[in-house]
C-alpha cells in the first residue's frame, strides 16, 4: 500500500525525465548526450489522450491554412537507442487522430537502427522517439519519416545524422544535446554543412543555457513557449486560426555561446561577438503540452511537453515548406538561417510571419523582448504567411 501511494504521488508531478547535460569520458573522446524532454506522468486513466490535439497545433500556427501536408519530403528523426515499438505506437496514435497510416509496408515510414537497447537509457529515449516521430507526423501528415537510432547516446549520434541525410532526407530534427556545449564542439559543425538539408535541434528544458548541437551555426536552434489558444472548442472553419498569445517559457533553454563564434548572418540582430540561441520557438510548456502514445514504457498516453516538441514540429513546417517550393518547381531551402536573419527579420515581413513573444524569461540574459531575444529568438511562426514569403527565396 504504501508503495502504491508512493507511485500515485510521483505520476502527479511534471518532472524532467533527463537534464540535457555533456560528460567527456575518460579515454574515448566521445560525449554523452541526453534527451531534454519533459512531460506529466501519465493520469489514472491513461487510456485517453490530454492535451494540445494535432488539429488544435496545426491551427495555432496557421499549418492548416497551407495547401500541402509535406508530399515528396522526407523528415529524418535522429535518436539514441532501439524503441521497438515505435511503428505499432505511432499506427495507435495515426488513428486516434485521423491520421494517414504511416508504416514500413506503405513506405512512409524507415526505421534505421544499430540493434541496441542502451543498458540504462532505452526508456528515456523511446518517450523522445515516440514523442518525435509522431509529432513529426502530426503536423506534417504526407512526409515520409526516417528514424535513424545511433548505437548508444553519444558521439554515434553523429553518424545517425549523416544516416539520415543519406537517406534522403530534407529536414532533420534533433531533440537532444549537450547543455553548455563543450570545447572541440567546431569540429562536429561540418556535419551539418549540407545545402538543401535543414536541421533543428531544441535548445533544452534546464532556462537560460546554451546547448549543442543547437547552437552550431548550421543548425537552426528552437526554444520553447507557452501557448494559450483562443478557443478550446473546434473552429467553425478548418481554415480558422485559434492562436490567443504566447510568454516565453521558463524551461527554455537560450543564452550566447562560449564556442562558436557570431556568424556573419547574425550581425545586426545581435553584436556578442558569439554564436547565440534559439532562432526560433514554439510551444513547450509541459501544461500546455501535447499527447504522445508510448506502450513500450507502459505509459500508453501521457501529455508531453519541452523544446523536445518545438523542434519536430518546426521540422515538420520545413517539410511543408521544402514541398511547396518542388511543387512549384523550386528546390528544397537551401539555407534557412541566412534567409531569416538577412532577408526576412530585416524586412517588413518579419511582423506578419511571426509572433514577437515579448514577456517571460528563462533567467539570466535570456529575457523576452520585441525583436531578437535569448529565449525565444525571433518568435514562433505564423505557418501560412511564412510558407507564403519563404517560397519566393533562392
Amino acid at each position: 500500500m504504501k508503495k502504491l501511494l508512493l507511485l500515485l504521488l510521483g505520476i502527479m508531478l511534471i518532472f524532467a525525465v533527463t537534464a540535457p547535460m555533456v560528460a567527456q569520458q575518460s579515454g574515448t573522446g566521445t560525449h554523452i548526450y541526453t534527451t531534454p524532454i519533459r512531460f506529466m506522468e501519465p493520469r489514472s486513466d491513461s487510456s485517453h489522450p490530454s492535451g494540445y490535439t494535432p488539429f488544435q497545433m496545426r491551427a495555432a500556427y496557421g499549418y492548416n491554412a497551407i495547401p500541402n501536408r509535406g508530399h515528396g519530403i522526407t523528415i529524418g528523426i535522429v535518436d539514441a537507442c532501439d524503441y521497438p515499438n515505435i511503428e505499432a505506437d505511432l499506427g495507435v496514435f495515426s488513428t486516434q487522430f485521423n491520421l494517414p497510416a504511416c508504416t514500413t509496408g506503405n513506405g512512409c515510414f524507415t526505421k534505421i537502427s544499430q540493434a541496441s537497447l542502451c543498458s540504462g537509457h532505452s526508456g528515456n529515449w523511446a518517450i523522445e522517439q515516440a514523442l518525435d516521430v509522431e509529432w513529426a507526423h502530426a503536423m506534417a501528415p504526407d512526409a515520409k519519416i526516417v528514424l535513424v537510432q545511433s548505437s548508444q547516446p553519444d558521439d554515434s549520434l553523429y553518424t545517425a545524422i549523416d544516416q539520415a541525410v543519406a537517406a534522403g532526407s530534407n529536414v532533420v530534427s534533433m531533440s537532444w544535446g549537450s547543455g553548455g556545449g563543450f570545447s572541440g564542439e567546431t569540429a562536429y559543425d561540418f556535419h551539418f554543412q549540407v545545402p538543401g538539408v535543414t536541421f533543428f535541434s531544441s535548445t533544452g528544458d534546464s532556462g537560460c543555457l546554451t546547448n549543442y548541437p543547437a547552437e552550431s551555426p548550421y543548425v537552426v536552434a528552437v526554444g520553447g513557449t507557452t501557448l494559450v489558444l483562443l478557443t478550446a472548442a473546434p473552429p467553425a472553419s478548418p481554415l480558422a486560426n485559434i492562436y490567443g498569445n504566447e510568454i516565453a517559457w521558463s524551461g527554455s533553454g537560450g543564452g550566447i555561446s562560449l564556442y562558436e563564434t557570431e556568424p556573419a548572418w547574425q550581425q545586426g540582430v545581435q553584436q556578442t561577438g558569439f554564436r547565440t540561441i534559439p532562432d526560433v520557438a514554439l510551444d513547450a510548456a509541459p501544461g500546455t503540452g501535447v499527447p504522445v502514445y508510448d506502450s513500450y514504457d507502459g505509459y500508453q498516453w501521457v501529455k508531453v511537453g519541452g523544446t523536445s516538441l518545438s523542434s519536430p514540429v518546426w521540422a515538420a513546417f520545413m517539410a511543408i515548406e521544402n514541398s511547396l517550393r518542388v511543387a512549384g518547381g523550386g528546390s528544397p531551402i537551401q539555407q534557412f538561417l541566412p534567409d531569416l536573419y538577412q532577408t526576412i527579420y530585416p524586412s517588413g515581413s518579419y511582423a506578419t510571419d511571426f509572433h514577437d513573444v515579448t514577456t517571460g524569461s528563462s533567467g539570466g540574459v535570456c529575457v523576452a523582448g520585441h525583436g531578437y531575444d535569448y529565449v525565444t529568438g525571433v518568435g514562433s511562426m505564423i505557418g501560412n504567411r511564412l510558407a507564403n514569403d519563404l517560397i519566393h527565396l533562392p
